[in-house]
């Protein structure tokens, strides 16, 4: 991106000095990160919610759709707060004051899946959403920020090489996505339609299109929904398992640098417990640990990305979203409180962070 690029960008976020104004407002937010994440309240409106760490609210901007994932700019304060499956809307908000800068429609033809990601550049976004006319075919569409306005290109879009594209993040190269292809055809509703020939897989892709890998699982009921992506290329997928209740099969995938995507160990009580469904992934590649929720199961885990040990198994009602902040993660909950936990020298810690408890979406980001 070049500086007058930049500065074009930021012109409508307050000038020029905007850059040294989201300073200064992360300076009045003191060393506490802030968290951001859908999050609904008691009567069922929907918010894009910024919280301190420490308890204080940046913002609670009531929206009209529910958001899922958050996509975060990297160097203006900005974020697009992604529309749940299968959402019409999402949501570009200041994060200095959570106003709303823009309503993000999806083509009268497509709906989002809930997430999407800046390019590092901050120029670009890209979305996973759904081809209403040609069902089952998923894509990523491509929007160019201009100003305070995302606009998309519509000759731009690319395919994901699967069907019911969910999650997807950046490589190390930041130029190539790895893409988690669900593998279910909803047409826009909530509606699975093909349960019975799913075709879940794991993508990489450059940010143009062009199909590098594409991988899958032994189990083809095994949808690939959510991921992370540490330092060194490792990614970790978590998936929603849609066969008879009474099976068991592997809810957390691994594909290391040069290696075959294949199951993560987890012990068979683990996977019990996690009652077919995994909802948020988390890597700290400075700890080599990955951590996970499974709601459902009300369980939250931490493992050793490299040796599959068993760090934190512990229970938590609703655990949702996850993300790293200083040396652990913090962990927001759909019923309960919210809980920061942290493994080290063979100790857990953990504690309960001063954040409004309950009705929070199953992803988090933190600034």
């Amino acid at each position: 991106m070049t500086r007058r690029h930049l500065l074009g960008m930021g012109a409508a976020l307050g000038g020029a000095a905007v850059l040294g104004g989201w300073a200064l407002w992360q300076g009045r937010g003191g060393p506490s990160p802030l968290l951001l994440s859908a999050r609904n309240d008691e009567a069922g409106q929907h918010y894009c919610a910024g919280y301190f760490l420490d308890g204080r609210r940046a913002f609670a901007t009531p929206v009209a759709e529910r958001c899922h994932d958050v996509a975060l700019h990297p160097i203006l304060p900005l974020a697009l707060f992604v529309g749940r499956r299968p959402s019409r809307e999402s949501y570009l908000i200041d994060l200095r004051d959570g106003r709303v800068l823009q309503t993000l429609q999806s083509q009268p033809q497509r709906h989002f899946y809930g997430h999407g990601v800046f390019h590092k550049e901050g120029d670009w976004l890209y979305a996973t959403e759904n081809d209403l006319d040609e069902p089952g075919r998923g894509v990523l569409g491509r929007y160019r920020l201009n100003r305070n306005t995302l606009e998309l290109i519509h000759d731009g879009e690319v395919p994901t090489h699967g069907v019911g594209p969910h999650q997807l993040a950046w490589m190390p190269d930041g130029e190539s996505l790895v893409v988690a292809n669900g593998g279910i055809r909803t047409e826009g509703s909530r509606e699975k339609k093909n349960l019975d020939s799913m075709a879940p897989s794991l993508v990489v892709m450059d940010r143009h299109g062009e199909l590098h890998s594409k991988e899958t699982l032994r189990h083809q009921q095994s949808s690939i929904r959510h991921l992370a992506v540490a330092d060194d290329g490792t990614v970790i997928t978590g998936q929603q398992f849609q066969g008879e209740a009474w099976e068991s099969v592997p809810l957390l995938a691994v594909k290391r640098p040069d290696q075959p995507y294949q199951p993560f160990p987890v012990s068979a009580s683990q996977l019990a417990m996690m009652d077919q469904y995994t909802a948020s992934i988390a890597i700290h590649s400075q700890r080599r640990q990955v951590a996970m929720t499974a709601p459902r199961g009300n369980r939250f885990f931490v493992w050793d990305l490299d040796s599959a040990e068993t760090l934190v198994d512990v229970p938590m009602a609703d655990c949702a979203g996850v993300g790293v902040v200083g040396d652990g993660f913090a962990v927001t909950s759909g019923q309960g409180r919210c809980r920061y936990f942290g493994y080290r020298d063979g100790q857990v810690t953990s504690h309960w962070l001063d954040l409004p408890a309950g009705w929070w979406d199953n992803h988090l980001r933190l600034r």
